[in-house]
């Protein structure tokens, strides 16, 4: 088990702020009536990709140093000024002038996540996809499709908005990353999705369709990655994941470890 420190708690925040940063860019490709938009301020990323979008938050924010209330108070016109709240994604190494200035303002507590990291090696052997599983990488004409799966996988715990597909096809569409697909008896069951950065692979975007459920479709998801990320000589794989969900049981099989937690911070407008 390696130690975390700040320095490596950073590289992986920023990993995730980039991923969003990418998304954004993305959106301006193939919607360009989506107000998507990204902003470097106090070593973080804050992203906006709709007020309703799992995307619009910031990440990094007090990784770099002492935050001043002026770069709190720009971070949050960031948001405020395209009608949406301010979300932040804090990890347990940022600064403590930033704990101290959230204290005197009206954020609460929405949720925890927590990261997990895996350290890659070429000489690393992936576990075996059952011979009733294929993953296969996904085309680059197949960005509605992936989407739709991915999305119809969440239904159940997320509704399936316009921002939500927007964001779903953004991913696709990353410079550095890969989606794929997991065919179970040759039927599409699942989608996952992969990018790598500063040598780590970022896992995210993974859902199973309902009827294929319990059926090995994210393990194999999981395998199809970890190959695809040697492949690209990363030496640290890395997710996120709700704490104690199947989703990090998955990870976990497959030597993922919990680095830390992370807790997001909201302040409506109207606050």
């Amino acid at each position: 088990m390696r130690f975390i420190d700040r320095a490596f708690a950073k590289r992986l925040e920023m990993v995730s702020a980039i991923s969003g940063r990418e998304c954004a860019h993305a959106l301006h490709s193939f919607a360009p009536d989506v107000p998507a938009a990204a902003e470097d301020i106090a070593g973080g990323i804050a992203v906006f990709t709709g007020a309703d979008s799992p995307v619009t938050q910031a990440f990094g924010f007090g990784l770099a140093g002492a935050v001043s209330e002026a770069e709190l108070d720009r971070l949050e016109q960031f948001f405020f000024s395209r009608g949406a709240p301010v979300a932040l994604e804090l990890c347990p190494f940022i600064d403590a002038t930033l704990v101290e200035l959230l204290r005197k303002r009206p954020y609460r507590l929405e949720e925890f996540s927590n990261v997990l990291v895996r350290d890659l090696d070429p000489e690393d052997t992936v576990r075996p996809i059952p011979p009733a599983i294929t993953v296969r990488p996904a085309e680059p004409s197949e960005a509605k499709l992936y989407t739709r799966v991915v999305t119809d996988g969440f239904a159940e715990q997320v509704p399936i908005t316009r921002s939500l597909l927007d964001v779903v096809e953004g991913f696709f569409y990353r410079q550095r990353g890969q989606a794929f697909f997991a065919l179970l008896d040759g039927q599409i069951a699942g989608g996952a999705a992969v990018a790598a950065h500063d040598g780590i692979a970022e896992f995210y975007g993974a859902a199973t369709l309902p009827a294929f459920r319990n059926r090995g479709v994210q393990a194999a998801l999981i395998s199809g990655r970890l190959a695809w990320a040697l492949e690209q000589n990363c030496n640290i794989a890395t997710t996120t994941t709700g704490p104690g969900t199947p989703s990090q049981r998955n990870f976990e099989r497959d030597g993922f470890q919990i680095v830390y937690s992370r807790a997001k911070m909201v302040r409506n407008l109207d606050k």
